[in-house]
């Protein structure tokens, strides 16, 4: 965290009227996913407050869910967007993070659901998760939440492994133009819905959504984790896909560390609970939100302090 002397152009004025503005950085992901514009979006209705707070927010396009993370226990990012799923795994030493629990961690709020799709193109012969055996299959790039959703499915899975298909490990901005030039048959994507990354694939390309809900190792993994529930992509949402299709995911994760100031923490979430309905009309995949959502999908203990007084004098904890 920055802080920067921001004055007028003239230099009797600039004597006057300067500000020291504190300057905070989100780290999201790729550019056509959703984390991307819900930075965007938290970043403008903190700006418009910052005369109010001293505080101006920009956003950082990253490799995503990990790669936040591990740049906020650096001191890189101030903030960061993640999966509850790698939140709750950094926090606990699991996974990626095996033996190097992130205590530090600490969760500002929950905001959209991203569930775990599978998009394929419609010539691949692919009709369910077991034909993608012998397929050019993208999982997430490396260090991104997407590779450790995909790679802890196949984890849980009995008949197939990652040895099975042909791995592909493309950034997700990357894939709609890999499928449409047919150098990856499908490629996994946690992501809100809609999402401008799946209406350009199936704005170029013939594609089709694969349903995880008959995938004995996607059943496993949603009875035994906490941080997973089912949930439906709707017909028709995407071009040539009219059928549902049920899968599983997670919530994404506003994160900061311990060492954020709490001031700072506690005018940016109750910029979020003061202008809420601005806030849900910035992307679709927010237009079913409510205020208690915010709350969903993290262990309440991790909260920030800053964030526990934001929700508590708006009355939802």
């Amino acid at each position: 965290m920055k802080k920067l002397v921001i004055g007028a152009l003239s230099a009797a004025v600039l004597a006057t009227s300067a500000f020291a503005y504190e300057y905070i950085t989100i780290g999201t992901g790729g550019v056509t996913g959703v984390y991307y514009p819900t930075g965007g979006a938290i970043c403008r209705i903190m700006n418009k407050m910052k005369k109010q707070t001293g505080i101006k927010c920009t956003v950082e396009s990253t490799g995503g869910s990990v790669y936040n993370i591990n740049a906020i226990k650096k001191g890189e990012l101030d903030f960061g967007i993640a999966q509850s799923d790698v939140v709750y795994q950094a926090y606990n030493g699991e996974g990626k993070f095996k033996g190097k629990p992130f205590k530090g961690l600490r969760v500002v709020m929950s905001i959209h659901p991203e569930l775990l799709t599978l998009v394929v193109r419609k010539d691949s012969g692919i009709k369910n998760f077991f034909d993608l055996k012998g397929h050019r299959i993208n999982i997430g790039n490396p260090g991104s939440g997407n590779e450790a959703a995909v790679k802890t499915l196949f984890d849980y899975c009995k008949k197939m492994n990652l040895n099975d298909i042909k791995v592909e490990q493309l950034k997700a901005a990357e894939c709609p133009n890999a499928l449409k030039d047919k150098k990856i048959d499908g490629y996994f994507y946690m992501v809100g819905h809609p999402t401008a990354n799946i209406k350009d694939a199936a704005n170029s390309v013939a594609i089709d959504l694969i349903s995880l809900d008959n995938v004995p190792a996607a059943q496993k993994l949603v009875a035994e984790k906490p941080y997973y529930a089912w949930g439906v992509i709707p017909a028709g949402m995407y071009k040539g896909v009219n059928h549902p299709t049920k899968t599983y995911g997670v919530k994404a994760i506003l994160v900061t560390s311990n060492k954020m100031d709490e001031k700072t923490v506690y005018y940016l979430t109750k910029a979020i609970l003061d202008n809420f309905d601005k806030f849900k009309k910035m992307h679709p995949a927010y237009k079913n939100l409510t205020k208690k959502d915010l709350l969903k999908g993290f262990d309440h203990n991790m909260m920030h302090p800053g964030a526990v007084k934001a929700f508590k004098e708006a009355g939802l904890l």
